[in-house]
């Protein structure tokens, strides 16, 4: 799974680079107190990576050009950026699925509100009613988590086990909140049982945010889920390509053989969205329900993409 540093390093670089590109050589010291830069080694260190960023070949024209001279930054974009990109049908169907499925999660910025809007209208200009690609809405507890972990505040859960019913009382220190397979979970340290616990939010009754601080692990805050299929649930085999070996990682497989993994999820609608979005990237192997809700959404895709005879 990628990590939450490199995350926030991403999306610093996306925010940073259109400043820069829209003011050619802005003065560095403006531009690291802009993007929380403590060092200038870290924006050279990000410099460098935007330079590295092209097509093959690697030429002067395929690579994007980022420099720092006489105390000023510079971005050169590559010739490829010149004109519009153009997608195939397939390839702007994925990304607006993939669009939209992160808008759902409440974590997309404004920017790609306007990106999806776009692109969609391009896709369906006479469309009446829109396909949606989502995750679950956020519960409740969810925003108050994330202000626990910003503020670095342990928090009391009432919380019902999954496995029993039993209700006990926590006091935990959260480390991260996320969503996999159709479920919310906070993953951090329980100081009842003095370890690392992994908690479903929808099993939380009640929760109050506590006094005092605490310390958030130096290591990367991977979420790990155990995960006990129930016997409604549906069974998915896919093959992953390169670029989507992290769901490997951030999916709670049950069986994983080099490239090829399998999973269970309560609904064949959670397993058919992520291979939308993953696109030619992953290969359903086994699981007919939700070989059929694939079919399903991506014949009104097409259909919606597909012009309308006159």
């Amino acid at each position: 799974m990628t990590s939450p540093r490199t995350v926030k390093r991403l999306r610093r670089i996306l925010g940073m680079l259109p400043y820069v590109i829209a003011h050619p050589g802005a003065d560095i010291a403006e531009v690291m107190e802009r993007f929380d830069y403590t060092r200038e080694a870290e924006l050279v260190d990000d410099l460098n990576l935007i330079f590295m960023c092209g097509l093959p070949g690697y030429g002067p024209g395929d690579l994007i050009d980022a420099d720092v001279e006489e105390g000023a930054v510079w971005v050169d974009m590559a010739d490829y950026f010149a004109t519009p990109s153009q997608f195939s049908p397939r390839e702007a169907l994925v990304l607006l699925a993939s669009g939209m499925a992160l808008m759902s999660s409440g974590q997309a910025p404004e920017a790609l509100h306007t990106a999806v809007q776009k692109l969609s209208s391009a896709l369906f200009p006479d469309a009446e009613t829109s396909l949606v690609v989502n995750l679950d809405t956020e519960p409740e507890p969810v925003a108050t988590l994330r202000k626990a972990i910003s503020d670095r505040q342990p928090v009391e859960l009432v919380y019902s086990k999954v496995s029993t019913g039993e209700t006990t009382t926590r006091v935990v220190e959260p480390w991260s909140v996320f969503s996999t397979l159709g479920n919310w979970y906070v993953v951090g340290h329980c100081r009842n049982a003095d370890d690392k616990r992994v908690f479903r939010v929808d099993r939380i009754r009640d929760m109050k945010i506590l006094s005092g601080d605490y310390e958030m692990p130096v290591q990367d805050l991977e979420p790990v889920v155990e995960y006990t299929p129930n016997e409604d649930d549906v069974r998915a085999t896919i093959r992953l390509g390169s670029s989507a070996r992290w769901v490997a990682d951030y999916y709670p497989v049950v069986k994983k053989d080099e490239d090829i993994i399998e999973f269970y999820a309560s609904s064949p609608a959670t397993v058919a969205r992520l291979l939308l979005r993953l696109g030619r990237d992953a290969t359903l192997l086994d699981g007919p329900e939700v070989a059929t809700e694939l079919e399903n959404h991506q014949r009104r895709l097409l259909a919606r993409y597909r012009p309308q005879k006159s």
